[in-house]
């Protein structure tokens, strides 16, 4: 008989929560020729993103963090976890690394994001568990063909979508257009 093995307990280290996301700020689909709009409105609940969201001509809106002028080191973390009201949406998280001299993401034109989609309940509160090892590489809603592997030693910006476009080359089957109201209440690193 093979024992059980012992439960494997999760570290979690806080990152941004409450008021500390007062320096996000939209971006949404006008950027593009679309007509969606929303804010970002921080509390001490977290952030909030709140608009309409129209399909045709873009289909987008999000809130995302400055650039981090000191790159964030989660290397010695396996991913993070965020915690959203999502209203039943799926939606998508991004990062931004800094370029680094010799990356093969220096040979495409833009910036690459990392990006998983997140699928939220429609009401309370959905812990998100995002691996590291399950970002995927996109560069306008489109996948990238070089092999990149993800840096956690760069990471210099987040994103918080709601987007048609899920992950990279693929709809996202769990948006919709009209109002939104999403909070994101915190954002966590796990090991």
């Amino acid at each position: 008989m093979i024992p059980d093995s012992p439960p494997t307990e999760i570290q979690i280290t806080p990152l941004i929560k409450g008021s500390e996301f007062s320096d996000w700020k939209s971006l949404n689909d006008t950027i593009m020729g679309g007509s969606s709009r929303a804010n970002c409105i921080p509390s001490d609940k977290g952030l909030f993103l709140e608009g309409n969201l129209v399909e045709e001509g873009g289909g987008f809106v999000s809130c995302r963090s400055p650039i981090l002028t000191k790159p964030l080191d989660l290397s010695e973390f396996s991913g993070l976890i965020l915690d959203v009201e999502g209203e039943g949406r799926t939606l998508k998280f991004a990062i931004a690394c800094a370029k680094k001299p010799l990356s093969l993401s220096n040979l495409l034109k833009g910036d690459i994001r990392w990006v998983a989609s997140m699928p939220t309940r429609k009401e309370g509160v959905s812990r998100i568990k995002i691996p590291f090892k399950t970002l995927e590489p996109a560069r306008r809603a489109k996948s990238v063909r070089l092999p990149l592997k993800f840096d956690p030693t760069c990471i210099n910006r987040f994103q918080l979508l709601h987007s048609k476009f899920g992950q990279p080359d693929k709809m996202n089957s769990g948006f919709f257009a009209g109002p939104i109201k999403v909070l994101l209440k915190s954002i966590s690193a796990y090991s």
